[in-house]
């Protein structure tokens, strides 16, 4: 009877909630976030966090937020922990076909003026930088794979990168419901998605044809990287809104490193580059020419 009273205390207490985290462990660790990622976490958002983390608390039995904060910061085992912290704090929700007028005038002016100018017979390639679950690069291989079908010869790369090492397995498995998939055009959707066969899963799956035109890897924009490829396109939408104007600078500037010189910069309809000394210029509200 005492070993079964000792079990059922130790349920309870993994169960029960910690108290709050106090201002003090939510300032630690959001300096943690912002060195680490550049991701700002002001004062409002220490209820998010705390909520955000109550899981990884019951994961790992721990049972404060100071705990938690000691494991991260001040210890070996913690740098475990640190993925997923970061996959804590990231916001991995995005739509199909999300600002729709941006893949349009990628289809009837970046990418008829890209086959008219080019002088070689490499393929196109497009970054969608910050893919979260990975709805932007499908629908970008959605948009190309309509393009090729009527320009034969046209060959195209996508890349996919985010922080969130949850987000990429999402994007990899490449399976949304329903209702994430409600912004793809019907016709899309009859020709490049699959639905499941189980009529009590409400699922679909991006067709293979669309999965092998994407890859994906993981990326910090906070640390020095080199893509494979130079890109003729970038797409880095509502990503920038996260960080403050010098780091939303620094971010900018790596991108437009890896973009060929007449290439396209595409970023949220919140964001701007005002001020900002960059070798692009602004063509459409959101979309950036690199000089």
């Amino acid at each position: 009877m005492r070993q079964a009273s000792k079990k059922s205390e130790s349920s309870t207490a993994r169960s029960r909630l910690p108290a709050g985290m106090s201002d003090g462990d939510f300032h630690r660790l959001s300096s943690f976030i912002y060195s680490t990622c550049g991701i700002q976490l002001p004062e409002r958002k220490k209820i998010m966090l705390q909520a955000r983390l109550q899981k990884r608390l019951r994961v790992l039995e721990i049972g404060s937020y100071s705990a938690y904060t000691r494991l991260v910061l001040n210890s070996e085992e913690g740098k475990q922990e640190i993925p997923f912290l970061i996959d804590a704090v990231t916001t991995n929700t995005t739509d199909f076909f999300r600002e729709a007028h941006h893949f349009e005038y990628l289809k009837y002016q970046v990418l008829p003026r890209w086959m008219a100018e080019r002088l070689s017979g490499r393929p196109f390639t497009v970054w969608s930088a910050g893919c979260s679950i990975g709805a932007e690069p499908y629908t970008l291989g959605m948009v190309l794979a309509d393009f090729a079908a009527g320009h034969p010869g046209f060959m195209y790369r996508i890349l996919g990168t985010d922080i969130s090492g949850e987000a990429l397995q999402t994007a990899q498995r490449a399976v949304y419901t329903i209702d994430q998939a409600k912004g793809v055009p019907e016709r899309y959707k009859k020709k490049y998605m699959l639905r499941s066969k189980d009529k009590t899963k409400p699922l679909v799956r991006v067709g293979p044809e669309i999965r092998r035109t994407v890859n994906f890897s993981q990326l910090n924009f906070m640390t020095a990287f080199t893509l494979r490829s130079m890109m003729d396109v970038v797409f880095c939408r509502n990503v920038l809104i996260y960080f403050d104007r010098e780091t939303q600078f620094q971010i900018v500037r790596r991108l437009c490193s890896q973009l060929h010189s007449g290439g396209y910069l595409f970023i949220g309809h919140s964001e701007s580059l005002a001020g900002m000394d960059l070798p692009v210029r602004q063509l459409i509200p959101t979309v950036y020419l690199k000089s």
